[in-house]
This record gives structure tokens, sequence and C-alpha cells, in this order.
């Protein structure tokens, strides 16, 4: 398949762990069940991926980060009939993702937005979380760091 024949979708997400192994997680709420995820998202078309990773954290968390380092890029195929809009054209989801830390800011929800609560977890505990794929992949690509 040609590129021109599916959509594709940039986003950006941070992997936040603080120094008591706790990693920042939000609630992804467009799925039938509320599932945590990574703070991040789209990239925007006139910014970066590193403006839109420490963006979407503020969006979603109400914290102010900075990029550690990049760990590592992730993609994969959304078929049709997965896609949360009504389409006919499968997408390419390329997923940036970055080390970072917070330097500001206090913890808070997004409102109206595609995330509901943030919250710390202990990082022991985010294997019985009902959650995205994207959280597995970064804490991998995190622990290789």
């Amino acid at each position: 398949m040609e590129f021109t024949d599916y959509d594709t979708r940039l986003a950006a997400y941070a992997v936040v762990v603080d120094d008591d192994e706790r990693v920042l997680l939000a609630l992804w709420n467009e799925a039938e069940e509320g599932r945590w995820a990574l703070p991040g998202g789209g990239v925007d078309f006139e910014e970066t991926a590193e403006a839109g990773a420490v963006r979407e954290v503020r969006e979603e968390t109400g914290y102010d980060v900075v990029l550690d380092r990049l760990l590592g890029v992730d993609s994969h195929v959304i078929p049709v009939e997965r896609r949360l809009s009504d389409t006919d054209r499968p997408m390419k989801a390329v997923r940036v993702v970055y080390a970072a830390t917070v330097v500001g800011g206090e913890l808070t929800h997004e409102v109206d937005g595609t995330t509901d609560e943030a919250r710390w977890f202990p990082l022991a505990e985010v294997a019985d979380l009902p959650r995205v794929g994207i959280v597995d992949i970064a804490l991998a690509l995190w622990r290789q760091r």
C-alpha cells in the first residue's frame, strides 16, 4: 500500500517517572471503558514532536516538563474497522516517546479533552491497570535507557 492510500497520525508521549518510582498516567476517555495512557497525543501541524509532547503533558496533567531524551519511535497500523472516526482509510500511528521530568505546575485533570484524570502510579502496579498498548511499549523503552 502506498503512503497516499492511508492516513498518518503523528503523536508524542512522555514517560514521567518520579524519585519514588511512580509513573504519571492519564485516563483516556475515548474507549467504551477508560484506560490509562501516557500523557501525550497528536502533534499539531505547526509544532514539533518535542513541543507537542510538552504541550500534551501540560494539558492532560497540569505539569510543566522538560524532555530528557528521546526513548524511541513506535508505529502501528489501525485497520479501518478499528478507527474511531468514520472513514474508509486505515491509519498508521507514529508515536514518538520521550523521557521527561516535571519542572513545575500542579497535578490537575483535563477538562473537555480526551483524558479525564491524571494520577501517579507505582511502576509495580501498572501491569494490573486497564491501559493502552503504548504504556507497555514506552515503559520497555524507558527501562532500556
